[in-house]
């Protein structure tokens, strides 16, 4: 029983339920690609392999910035409750549960295809390095918003082997998505993050030209989503779901003001994981019919 508590918290710490962020789009990845080379959607153990390899990595991914930031956390009124700060679990156990989750992701990707093993070590990479970006450059939002849009890539990878132009269009989409987000979500800690030396687009530029900065990105984003439905010759309920998730973006900028972070979690949070649902079933719901 110690062990499922030991474990409950850690998928806690880790925001576990947070997966469907980029799952969607992983999953997008892996059915826009097999159909454009097969023109079928991937076979079902595509889709374990696939599902198993996305969580290995987000898991492994967000276990590590946790032991690696715990020292900030601990210094932050805003994050000294997680678990490792607050001794709930400790660095051993962490890291043992990083390490059965890299051993999923690198199974899984056995499991695909060439290229899936060929590419593990660029994932493997990003997934270690994000955590350390905030120390020297403002530019850390972009690396996680490379470190999450990899999922969809690897979707693709994984159900095709290739690589296309599409594919990095969706991964371009995705990025700008993410770093965008990321960027708003950082405005809690401009103030912290300045006083301790820590590197983000707030607390280098501001929150408000933060906020103008991550209206860019998701505009960026909102383009490369209209460019990859003309490159994959996608619908007009494909467009119907970008035009949907445009809207979104729009709604969760109004959500934050520079004097106003107070609403700040319900744009993160659920419009995000709203987002990447509605693309998913747009895009698939144009791809089926």
């Amino acid at each position: 029983m110690n062990v499922l508590k030991k474990l409950a918290v850690i998928l806690e710490m880790i925001k576990f339920e947070h997966t469907v962020f980029a799952l969607p789009f992983a999953y997008l990845g892996a059915a826009m690609g097999n159909l454009s080379e097969e023109g079928t959607f991937p076979a079902l153990m595509e889709w374990v392999w696939i599902t198993l390899a996305m969580v290995g990595a987000r898991s492994a991914a967000m276990t590590l910035n946790r032991i690696i930031d715990s020292e900030i956390d601990r210094r932050n009124p805003r994050t000294e409750t997680r678990a490792i700060p607050a001794g709930l679990i400790s660095r051993i156990e962490a890291a043992l549960f990083t390490a059965v989750s890299l051993l999923i992701l690198f199974f899984s990707a056995f499991q695909l295809n060439k290229l899936s093993v060929i590419l593990l070590p660029v994932a493997v990479f990003f997934l270690v390095i994000y955590s350390y970006t905030k120390r020297f450059t403002f530019l850390c939002h972009v690396v996680l918003g490379v470190t999450i849009a990899i999922a969809p890539l690897g979707g693709w990878v994984g159900a095709t082997g290739t690589l296309s132009l599409e594919a990095f269009l969706l991964f371009f989409s995705v990025l700008f998505w993410i770093a965008g987000f990321d960027v708003i979500y950082a405005t809690q800690d401009a103030e912290y993050d300045r006083t301790r030396g820590l590197y983000s687009i707030p607390s280098y530029f501001g929150v408000r030209k933060a906020l103008l900065i991550a209206r860019g990105m998701h505009v960026i984003s909102f383009i490369s989503f209209l460019l990859l439905g003309s490159a994959a010759s996608l619908g007009w309920i494909y467009y119907a779901g970008v035009v949907l998730s445009g809207l979104i973006m729009i709604y969760e900028h109004s959500l934050v003001k520079p004097d106003d972070l107070s609403k700040l979690n319900v744009a993160f949070f659920t419009m995000n994981g709203i987002l990447s649902m509605v693309m998913f079933i747009f895009s698939l719901g144009d791809m089926y019919l």
